[in-house]
């Protein structure tokens, strides 16, 4: 049962990272008229949860919390999207304000200790492998 959790576990993960690279395929050709549409939030949240869920030991009470915070993210994510091809800096601006409020959630919804593990799971940059970087980039 449990290598079953662990394979459902990774194929949403692959197929959620395969979504994030296509919508940052279309920003960087320009093609932004699909770019909102094509982020599927739902499916970005299953995967992201996939991954924090183990990696801090997410319970079964802190994990609703956690999941509404992030599909509230992602959401006002899809909203600014179009910004990253027509006005970079005011996209960086808003995503870092959005990430910023996301992070003090975080701060009240799990122990110190949880995060902290969550502080040390943010990635440098961006990377289309990496589906916890929607959170912050």
């Amino acid at each position: 049962m449990k290598n079953i959790t662990i394979a459902v576990l990774l194929l949403v993960v692959t197929i959620s990272s395969t979504n994030a690279q296509g919508v940052l395929d279309k920003v960087k050709t320009g093609d932004i008229s699909s770019v909102a549409s094509s982020f599927d939030v739902k499916s970005i949240a299953s995967s992201m949860m996939g991954t924090l869920t183990p990696a801090l030991g997410l319970t079964d009470t802190e994990n609703p919390g956690v999941l509404s915070e992030v599909t509230t993210l992602l959401t006002k994510k899809k909203d600014i999207l179009g910004l990253q091809a027509t006005d970079k800096a005011a996209y960086t601006s808003k995503m870092g304000m959005l990430a910023s409020g996301f992070m003090g959630k975080m701060k009240t919804l799990l122990t110190a200790a949880k995060y902290a593990k969550l502080l040390g799971l943010k990635p440098k940059t961006s990377s289309a492998g990496n589906v916890l970087s929607q959170l912050f980039f």
